[in-house]
C-alpha cells in the first residue's frame, strides 16, 4: 500500500476511476437538489399550517429517514423497477430529505412573531412576508439541514454501485472483493474529500447568503477594554 500505488490503481482504465469520481459527483449533486427542492417545500407547507400533526408529520417523517437504511429501500426500488441509477437517486433523495426538511420547519416556526406581524402591517403579502421575512431569517438553519444532506449522501453514494448505478463505490466494493486496500483506498480517499468539499463549499455559501445582521461576527467585532471599577472609598475613623 502506498501512495504510487493508489494513483495507480485510480488511473486503472478497468477501474476507470476518474469517470467513477464523476458518476459519484452527478448522483450527489441530482439527489441533493432533488431532497433540497422536496425538504424546503414540505418543511414551509408543515410550518406554516396550523393543524396540530404537522409537527408530528415532521418528525415522524425525519426519524423514519433515519431509521430505513439506505441499501434496504434501494433493494426495495430495484426489487420493484429494475437496476441502475433511477434506485440508487430515489433513495439518496429519500435520505436527504429528513434533514432539510426538520431544519426547514424548524426555521421558519422559529421566526419572531412579531416580526412576521410587522412584516404584514407594512403591506406585505403572504409570499412577500415568506420570501423576504421568514426564508431569510431561516436561512441559517437550513442550510444546516442541506449541508448535514449533502455529506450523508455523498457518503452514502458508495452504495450506488451495488445496484449498477457506479460511483467510486466500485472501487471500494472491488477493494474488498479482491484484498486490495490500494484499490480500496482508491475509492475511499476521493470520497471523503468529496464528503469535505460539499461541506466546505455549502459553509461558505450559507455565510455568503445569510442576512448580513444574522451572519456570526467571530471575531471581527473587538470588545471595549474594561475600565477598572473604582475602589470603595474608606470611612474616616475619627467620623
Amino acid at each position: 500500500m502506498s501512495i504510487d500505488g493508489i494513483r495507480a490503481a485510480f488511473n486503472d482504465p478497468n477501474l476507470d476511476g476518474p469517470g467513477q469520481l464523476w458518476t459519484h459527483v452527478q448522483l450527489s449533486l441530482i439527489a441533493l437538489g432533488a431532497a433540497s427542492v422536496v425538504g424546503v417545500a414540505a418543511g414551509v407547507v408543515a410550518a406554516r399550517s396550523r393543524r396540530r400533526f404537522a409537527a408530528f408529520t415532521v418528525v415522524m417523517v425525519s426519524n423514519l429517514g433515519r431509521t430505513v437504511p439506505t441499501f434496504a429501500l434501494m433493494a426495495l426500488v430495484v426489487a420493484l423497477t429494475t437496476y441502475g441509477r433511477g434506485p440508487a437517486l430515489w433513495a439518496l433523495t429519500a435520505l436527504g430529505v429528513p434533514p432539510v426538511l426538520l431544519n426547514t420547519y424548524a426555521g421558519v416556526r422559529g421566526v419572531d412573531p412579531g416580526v412576521v406581524d410587522a412584516a404584514r402591517g407594512m403591506g406585505f403579502t403572504p409570499a412577500g412576508v415568506l420570501t423576504r421575512v421568514e426564508l431569510p431569517l431561516s436561512l441559517p438553519l437550513i442550510f444546516a439541514g442541506i449541508r448535514i444532506s449533502a455529506v450523508q449522501i455523498v457518503a452514502t453514494a458508495v452504495l450506488a454501485a451495488a445496484v449498477g448505478a457506479g460511483g467510486l463505490g466500485v472501487l471500494i466494493l472491488s477493494g474488498l472483493a479482491n484484498g486490495d486496500d490500494d484499490i480500496l483506498l482508491a475509492g475511499a480517499i476521493p470520497t471523503a474529500v468529496l464528503a469535505i468539499s460539499f461541506g466546505a463549499v455549502l459553509t461558505i455559501a450559507q455565510f455568503i447568503l445569510t442576512p448580513r445582521g444574522l451572519r456570526p461576527r467571530f471575531a471581527a467585532h473587538l470588545r471595549a477594554p474594561s475600565t477598572p471599577s473604582p475602589s470603595p472609598t474608606e470611612e474616616d475613623p475619627s467620623s
